[in-house]
């Protein structure tokens, strides 16, 4: 790497709890020659939970004078920065439409200052309620959890699983959750339905605290759906969604190219392509389930 290349300085706005995707990032970035503490500086921000500190972070990054800043996986935060600056470079990864969020105009012209990565969490919402329902075939009320702060997902979701489960014959209850304290309660309530079954909204800070939902599904023996491989990792049931290390990797190289000099608007949109069907087989036994054969075989990943 040539030492003579000047030291870029950009930002990384993102919830806690997404720290272990960062390795991915930095390799996308790394693809086009940065590496931090060498030719670039990284300023985080992290919201710790709370969306409502998106602004005020934005505005934060902006006064250190950053080249780009990056936003990891809440729109939220996006949708802050753009708030923000019209000029400085904004790289998101979003789960939603980046059009129907208002972030740019369209996916192949983004247009001002915004571009990133749409890796479809919410799109797939319905795919994921039909996996549940598949593999309980008898259930008949199912909770859904979804973070009330994260306004736009949260209701994009309750609409998706409301018309995927009208042919299903399914009773959907939701759950709102935006604190670790309130997602105990959420589990308290689903118990006391009697849901069959679980379906995990695409949420940041759930990610963030996939460990204590994954216990608290085994520790009330409830079936629960995910929206990417790191809830099975930690010891959740089953997910399916986007490979999020690919769609941050891309976005660590959109980065790289913007710090070179690309303009966001010769950048299109990058759009998901990989999506990983995984099952945690240990959850299953330890939860009395016998999982189909037809689903075993479409699962790209098994942990036994």
């Amino acid at each position: 790497m040539r030492s003579n290349r000047r030291c870029q300085r950009w930002a990384f706005l993102a919830l806690a709890g997404t720290q272990p995707f960062l390795a991915a990032f930095r390799q996308g970035l790394s693809e086009t020659g940065y590496v931090e503490g060498q030719n670039v500086v990284i300023e985080y921000r992290w919201t710790e939970g709370q969306y409502n500190r998106s602004p005020e972070l934005a505005a934060d990054l902006i006064r250190h004078h950053v080249n780009v800043i990056a936003t990891l996986f809440t729109s939220t935060a996006a949708l802050a920065a753009k708030a923000t600056t019209s000029t400085i470079p904004i790289v998101f990864s979003v789960g939603d439409d980046p059009v129907k969020l208002g972030l740019v105009s369209s996916l192949s012209r983004p247009g001002s200052n915004v571009t990133g990565v749409n890796f479809f969490s919410s799109e797939v919402t319905a795919k994921r309620l039909g996996l549940l329902r598949e593999l309980l075939p008898k259930a008949a009320r199912i909770g859904v959890l979804v973070n009330p702060t994260n306004v736009e997902i949260a209701e994009r979701t309750v609409k998706d699983v409301n018309a995927a489960a009208e042919p299903l014959g399914l009773q959907i209850e939701v759950l709102n959750a935006s604190n670790a304290n309130e997602i105990d309660d959420a589990f308290t309530t689903l118990v006391s339905r009697r849901a069959n079954g679980l379906l995990v909204g695409p949420d940041a800070f759930f990610v963030s605290r996939r460990v204590q939902i994954a216990i608290l599904a085994a520790r009330h023996m409830i079936p629960a759906i995910y929206t990417i491989g790191d809830y099975t990792e930690a010891g959740g049931l089953i997910s399916y969604g986007t490979d999020v290390a690919d769609s941050t990797g891309q976005q660590g190289v959109y980065v790289g190219r913007i710090l070179k000099g690309t303009k966001p608007t010769d950048l299109p949109v990058l759009q998901a392509t990989k999506f990983k069907f995984v099952i945690n087989l240990r959850t299953a036994k330890a939860l009395g389930l016998d999982l189909p054969a037809t689903l075993l075989s479409r699962a790209d990943e098994v942990i036994e």
